[in-house]
């Protein structure tokens, strides 16, 4: 039905899947072997749902690529990379901890720089031969509070920033119920406070933050969340 495991586990988790004509959202759900398995829609518009993440957060912030070179953060199977692409960008460095995550269609891709077994926390700007127009970033069990410090640092100075905001991971632990999903409106909120802070404390000008369309994979409602890196005034260009 579908080419690997990742593309059947972002159908299901889609929602794409009936098995005895009902909604399967989980995967690794058992099954009868006599049940009948359809697929709603065949393939996804992205090589993972975490695309349509990214596809909402370019469109409500009417953010153009087209042309730019992009750093993807926490790329994994690649559904944000994928999106960049499809919307024009030039280049993107599709960095991740991992190891040939990536799906195959992208890191064939000549657009793509593959840069796998990096950690966004220990990486230093001269390790990209150049600094991009915009960041991207969907990065897990590590905050934002780590992960983007080092990011700014390779974004130009004009270029734009989108990453994903999961309060699971920017909330303190007595904050956090067991199982980690977090239910109440109030510290969703406080999540995108924390993000405005660090951002700001970076010097960054924060254009806000949007729900995601799609649920993280215990149901946690994440939020995308957009900025811009200042130019330098005239004051400190002639300083």
């Amino acid at each position: 039905m579908v080419g690997t495991l990742a593309e059947a586990v972002a159908l299901i988790m889609d929602g794409q899947v009936l098995v005895a004509e009902r909604k399967v959202t989980k995967p690794g759900t058992l099954c009868k072997p006599e049940v009948t398995i359809r697929l709603l829609r065949q393939t996804l518009a992205w090589v993972s749902r975490g695309g349509y993440k990214l596809a909402h957060g370019l469109a409500h912030f009417a953010l153009s690529v087209t042309g730019a070179v992009c750093l993807d953060v926490g790329a994994a199977t690649g559904g944000f990379t994928d999106v960049l692409l499809q919307h024009g960008a030039a280049r993107v460095y599709a960095l991740d901890v991992g190891y040939g995550q990536l799906a195959w269609k992208l890191a064939q891709d000549a657009r793509v720089v593959v840069m796998d077994r990096c950690n966004i926390h220990r990486m230093l700007p001269e390790q990209l031969p150049q600094a991009v127009d915009v960041l991207t970033m969907d990065v897990s069990f590590i905050g934002l509070e780590q992960a983007l410090p080092p990011a700014v640092h390779c974004l130009r100075a004009g270029g734009h920033g989108l990453v994903l905001i999961k309060p699971q991971f920017e909330l303190s632990r007595a904050q956090v119920t067991p199982g980690g999903v977090i239910h109440d409106p109030a510290l969703h909120q406080e999540a995108i406070a924390r993000f405005t802070r660090l951002s700001e404390r970076l010097g960054l000008q924060v254009h806000g933050a949007t729900p995601s369309p799609v649920l993280g994979p215990k149901g946690n409602q994440e939020f995308l969340g957009c900025f811009r890196k200042p130019l330098p005034s005239v004051d400190t260009i002639y300083t």
